[in-house]
C-alpha cells in the first residue's frame, strides 16, 4: 500500500476532510499532535488503530498539500 493510499476523504466521515483509513482520525489530528511535540508511540497509544505509516502518511500528505508552484510577480 502506498502511504497516500492511507488518506481517505468522505464527507461522511470526519466533516469531509482527510483522515486516516476511513477511521475517521483525521489527518489534522495526527499533524496537531506532532507540532505539539508528540511522539509516534505517544501517537500511537492515543489512536490504538494507527498503524505508525498512518503518521508517516499524514506527513506525506501535509507535504503535497503544501508544495505548490511558485508564481512570477505579475508583470506592470
Amino acid at each position: 500500500m502506498k502511504l497516500l493510499d492511507r488518506i481517505t476523504i468522505d464527507p461522511a466521515k470526519g466533516g469531509g476532510r482527510p483522515c486516516i483509513r476511513d477511521l475517521r482520525i483525521r489527518v489534522v489530528d495526527i499533524l496537531d499532535m506532532l507540532a505539539g511535540g508528540a511522539t509516534d508511540v505517544e501517537i500511537l497509544e492515543d489512536f490504538p488503530d494507527l498503524e505508525r505509516d498512518d503518521i508517516r502518511a499524514a506527513l506525506a500528505f501535509a507535504a503535497r498539500q503544501s508544495d505548490h508552484p511558485v508564481l512570477p510577480p505579475a508583470a506592470e
